[in-house]
């Protein structure tokens, strides 16, 4: 097996994790992304892992950094490296809530947004005044990698492409509904098919996201023309909002309808057709499992759904 060269000093593990995150994405501009450094910095580093190497470990086929065979031998020995040290430091540093001053990131989708976000900042106030989260918008080409990466220490929502390396847990099972505005002309709780498929109606598409919710969309089109699918939308909350002040149906997860059904004055609809149960989770790497930190957020978002369906 290929070792990592004898004289450690000239490397550091920033280093090697530029190797790790280009064997996984074969594109600088996506590793940059990934570890949020600029490409003319990544470039240095790869020009040094090169010296440090003696091998070019990258070369450019069509629009992709390929690796040589001699980056390919390295590819296994950096990532155990790696994993070991992320859990040297995870299982040896402590996690205080009530003082612990971290930013956790993680990404989800806008439903996800308007059912988890109040709650959690509550909570946080209350019991962790100091912890901060930050949301990443969602990007499910480099969701996996940014969870390896460390780049988001979690997701949440529904996306069954992911491999096995990331664990997940269930949170809750979302319905659809769908919304009009108060008083809409024709549409009332109950529709028949044919008067649901005869309206407009404002779409929301995860196209790309990998997202679960692209089955919702695929049952709508089943049965609406596409002539009455006026706008297709990437934010639930923004198909909220055209309902609200058109005479648009939108479908939304019951878990945002209700809660901007309150805030938008909307009326809740039964849709007349079978649309999907979708498991949502929460995800993240098998590195971060035993980290105390991310273990505690895991664990509060956990025990919130826990509370709720008890209620």
């Amino acid at each position: 097996m290929t070792t990592i060269p004898r004289n450690y000093n000239d490397l550091d593990l920033n280093h090697l994790l530029v190797l790790d995150v280009l064997l996984r994405e074969h594109s600088l501009t996506r590793a940059a992304q990934t570890l949020n450094v600029t490409q003319p910095a990544l470039s240095k580093t790869l020009a040094r892992l090169r010296h440090y190497f003696d091998d070019p470990l990258f070369v450019r086929v069509a629009l992709k950094m390929e690796p040589t065979p001699k980056a390919m031998e390295l590819q296994a020995p950096v990532s155990e490296i790696l994993e070991r040290m992320r859990a040297l430091r995870s299982e040896h540093v402590p996690f205080d809530p009530k003082t612990s001053d971290r930013t956790f990131n993680f990404c989800v989708v806008d439903a996800g947004v308007i059912k988890l976000l109040p709650s959690l900042v509550k909570q946080l106030i209350a019991e962790a005044p100091h912890v901060r989260v930050r949301l990443v918008q969602l990007d499910a080409e480099h969701l996996e990698s940014w969870l390896v990466s460390g780049k988001v220490d979690f997701a949440m929502g529904s996306f069954p492409s992911l491999t096995k390396a990331i664990r997940r847990q269930p949170l809750w099972t979302e319905t659809y509904v769908s919304v009009v505005r108060k008083g809409h002309p024709r549409i009332k709780r109950e529709p028949t098919l044919e008067q649901f498929a005869a309206e407009k109606h404002v779409l929301v598409s995860t196209l790309g996201t990998g997202h679960a919710h692209q089955l919702a969309e695929r049952a709508i089109e089943a049965v609406v023309p596409p002539e009455n699918i006026v706008c297709r939308v990437p934010m639930f909350i923004g198909a909220a909002v055209l309902a609200k002040h058109t005479d648009t149906i939108a479908t939304l997860p019951l878990s945002i309808a209700t809660v901007l059904g309150d805030d938008l004055d909307l009326d809740i609809v039964t849709p007349p057709l079978k649309l999907p149960k979708i498991e949502i989770y929460q995800y993240w790497h098998e590195l971060l499992h035993r980290e105390p930190g991310t273990k505690w957020i895991r664990g509060v978002f956990q025990n919130m759904f826990k509370e709720k369906a008890s209620k």
